[in-house]
């Protein structure tokens, strides 16, 4: 399948790639389908909308920057989701011109079914994780700033 982005101009996707979110995401509900665009050799990835070729989100895996990062999915998302065994996680990063002020959001994951290819950025209630983590300040050992 051909989209257009504003980003990378015309890409050709897969089935495979393409992820229905019922409820869209939160400030962007109109936009229900995305394609999840891998970045290769590193833990990025964008989420690119099928609807509007000006949305795309940049996600990182969190696990990457933060590994104990954790949380219990409730268990009505998970029934949403179709979930069973399968699930990615992803979390949106925001950043800044100075690069070492980006951050990620890890209150609110982006869960991914691949086995139904649906997802859903979930809000974490009770939790101590907040919307603006430092991304090059975390606890990683294996991801450098410098990419190596």
């Amino acid at each position: 399948m051909i989209i257009e982005t504003l980003t990378w101009g015309t890409l050709d996707i897969t089935e495979e790639q393409i992820y229905h979110f019922p409820k869209g995401v939160p400030g962007f509900e109109e936009d229900i389908d995305f394609a999840l665009i891998t970045v290769e050799d590193g833990p990025f990835c964008y989420l690119q909308s099928l609807q509007n070729k000006s949305i795309s989100f940049l996600l990182s895996d969190p696990f990457v920057f933060y590994p104990t990062y954790e949380f219990e999915l409730p268990q009505a998302d998970k029934e949403e989701l179709g979930i069973i065994d399968d699930v990615n996680i992803r979390c949106m990063v925001t950043i800044k011109e100075e690069l070492e002020h980006s951050t990620v959001n890890l209150l609110a994951p982006i869960v991914l079914n691949p086995n139904t290819r649906s997802g859903k950025q979930v809000v974490l209630h009770n939790s101590n994780y907040q919307t603006r983590h430092s991304l090059w300040n975390a606890p990683h050992d294996h991801f450098e700033k410098g990419g190596e």
